[in-house]
């Protein structure tokens, strides 16, 4: 397939994908179609900027050194507290290198180093900064301030309730278009503490991973904003926001981020170790059903199915949208941290390097079954009162997000690198 027929291809995908928003629509005549078209152009000026613009695409090269720093300097903190289940050296002859490797010990550790680092970070007033940066430019372009404009922008950097949580005041009178908007954006970006951690797994499937994975949040910004405008049209104007400062000092910020940070690693243990566990359990049941083209069925592959045209439609041959098509399925039914870990585990020959490009950035995100019930349960607690809406706002957030992830992996595909 020439590269030219690709770019049409993935071009017929963003209209697809838009085209697969509009039946989920509250209110389909009061779509803003020049706001759309806006947030389009404003991914692929992102893309663009950020990766073929020499200076600034040098600049995130940088963030290779400090991704490897951090995970030094936690590699240093888990062996000293989990000695060789935590990396540090093995008081026996290792046999089979591949099995010391604890996951949990080793590399989710980075979780609750990057909370700490970021409660700090937010204290000194420059995650706020940066943040607040980010809202003012796609409030200008697309009109989407307030108390939502601010915690999308955060999400670059934040979890989806951990964002939510710095406008925890305004939740209860936000609009059903800023919570749609707050629940979209939470599944279509990842957390800082867990971009660190992809990067690292990634990091033998592609060059300057870290600075594809902050490219894919601040796409998802606009592309966030153009499906949950879609599905939940906005009306009325956001009201203005001042940062909040949770922390007393440093000593506080360090401390409580780190008390945060735990309970973070605490979920995503439990989480990774149900969801696998159920899976694996419903799976054993589809096992019983006859073979198809010779292998058992199973969540993810049926999944995957369903995914297949969608990745073809991000601009891939068929072959390789197949397999980035059961990708997708692992990580709808599953996450995208177990999608990731099976990438990197199939190598880098299983992909071209442009469909891997593709691929990665894809599968960026919360967008899966679980997320759902993370973030009713998450943002309900903030404000009670709004779960009615929340239950109902979920399932469109999921469809929203998953398409704003597959436009992104369209839209990089024609960029290029």
């Amino acid at each position: 397939m020439h590269l030219e027929l690709r770019d049409l291809q993935a071009s017929l995908g963003i209209v697809v994908f838009i085209a697969l928003a509009v039946p989920c629509s509250a209110n389909r005549h009061h779509i803003r179609w020049g706001r759309v078209a806006v947030a389009v152009v404003l991914q692929f000026a992102i893309c663009a900027l950020l990766l073929r613009v020499p200076p600034i695409a040098q600049a995130l090269g940088l963030l290779n050194a400090g991704v490897a720093a951090l995970g030094e300097a936690t590699r240093e903190g888990t062996a000293f507290v989990f000695g060789y289940l935590g990396g540090g050296p093995a008081p026996f002859a290792v046999t089979e290198s591949a099995n010391s490797f604890v996951l949990g010990f080793q590399s989710l550790a980075l979780i609750i180093v990057i909370s700490a680092l970021s409660a700090v970070l937010w204290h000194w007033r420059i995650l706020p900064a940066v943040i607040g940066a980010i809202a003012v430019v796609f409030r200008k372009a697309l009109g989407t301030g307030g108390a939502a404009g601010f915690a999308v922008s955060a999400n670059v950097f934040l979890g989806q309730v951990e964002a939510p949580l710095v406008v925890k005041p305004y939740l209860a009178t936000m609009s059903r278009y800023e919570l749609m908007l707050l629940m979209t954006a939470g599944m279509s970006m990842i957390a800082g503490s867990v971009m660190v951690l992809y990067s690292i797994v990634l990091a033998g499937q592609m060059q300057n991973v870290p600075a594809h994975l902050l490219t894919k949040s601040l796409m998802s910004i606009p592309a966030s904003i153009l499906f949950a405008h879609i599905m939940v049209p906005d009306a009325g104007d956001p009201s203005p926001i001042v940062a909040p400062r949770p922390y007393g000092g440093t000593i506080d910020a360090l401390t409580r981020g780190t008390a945060d940070g735990l309970l973070i690693w605490l979920n995503v243990l439990a989480m990774l170790l149900v969801l696998v566990a159920l899976v694996a359990l419903a799976n054993k049941g589809l096992s019983a059903a006859p073979l198809v083209a010779g292998t058992p069925l199973s969540l993810e592959r049926v999944a995957g199915w369903g995914f297949t045209p969608l990745a073809w439609l991000m601009g891939l041959d068929w072959h390789h949208a197949v397999i980035t098509g059961h990708f997708l399925g692992v990580k709808t039914v599953l996450n995208e941290f177990i999608a990731y870990l099976r990438l990197a585990a199939a190598g880098p020959d299983v992909l071209d390097p442009r469909s891997r490009l593709v691929t990665v950035y894809a599968l960026c995100g919360f967008a899966n079954f679980a997320s759902m019930g993370i973030q009713v349960t998450g943002i309900a607690a903030m404000a009670p009162e709004r779960r009615a809406d929340l239950v109902a706002l979920a399932p469109r957030a999921l469809w929203a997000a998953t398409l704003a992830s597959l436009m992104t992996g369209a839209i990089v595909g024609i960029v290029g690198l």
